[in-house]
């Protein structure tokens, strides 16, 4: 079966401040398969962020291409849902209009926008929080809020920009956990960036791992640990040496 998302021989440069041209990615190939959860790792400004930009058809590569079922992606689609590392909502909106919001935008009834949004308002357990707005939020509950919004259309592809990297670890750990609930119930197909190895391993069903700037991929890692999963497997030896190797390939 030929992959959900793919990504062929990408290049992608940016000037840096002195207008120098600086490359972000030179050669990057991936493939996703059809309900698959792909985690990637690597050091800091290799080109995690911007890979998952045009994996989403936000930017465009200088050369390559990212097909999508087989297609060229140019541009955003509603089949791609994306999840930045900061929730982003509307303080002036409460819970239940953020996560409408996409509909809306598509002029969907009102009605129906509104139900649709109740649904994974209860979906992703923020019940009785519908009418709050984002300030009366802890993090956790406003990375829910955002993740709620980015399911409404029921996309095919999920793009996850390090989602929990700003909460604590007991609510990160939570959070993880939840993830993996939403992702056993839908099956969608998922790409996260992240910085946390044991996340990665605990979450994804393959890890990659991404060479120093310009980014491409060092190193991949098939994850053997069956689901469902439960935070205890990571302290199992045979995830904490899994870790390690992964660590072992992340080049600073």
């Amino acid at each position: 079966m030929p992959p959900l998302l793919e990504a062929i021989s990408l290049h992608k440069t940016f000037l840096d401040p002195n207008r120098a041209v600086m490359s972000a990615l030179e050669g990057l190939s991936l493939a996703v398969a059809e309900g698959e959860f792909l985690a990637i790792v690597g050091p800091s400004g290799c080109g995690k962020s911007t890979l998952l930009r045009l994996l989403s058809g936000l930017e465009q590569p200088l050369a390559g291409q990212v097909l999508l079922r087989g297609q060229p992606l140019t541009a955003p689609r509603r089949e791609i849902g994306f999840v930045f590392q900061k929730a982003n909502l509307m303080p002036w909106r409460t819970v239940l209009r953020n996560i409408s919001l996409p509909l809306e935008i598509n002029h969907t009834p009102q009605a129906e926008a509104l139900e649709r949004a109740q649904a994974l308002v209860s979906l992703v357990g923020l019940d009785g929080f519908a009418d709050a707005y984002p300030n009366q939020l802890s993090g956790g509950m406003q990375q829910r809020v955002a993740l709620a919004r980015a399911l409404i259309h029921e996309p095919s592809v999920l793009l996850l920009d390090e989602p929990f990297g700003s909460l604590d670890a007991l609510t990160r750990e939570r959070m993880n956990c939840e993830l993996l609930r939403l992702w056993d119930l839908r099956r969608t197909t998922v790409v996260m960036v992240t910085h946390s190895i044991n996340e990665a391993l605990f979450l994804a069903d393959r890890v990659l791992v991404m060479s120093p700037r310009p980014g491409r991929v060092r190193a991949e890692f098939p994850v053997p640990f069956p689901r469902p999963r439960d935070l205890v497997i990571t302290a199992a030896p045979e995830f904490v040496q899994l870790a390690r190797a992964v660590r072992a390939e992340i080049v600073e």
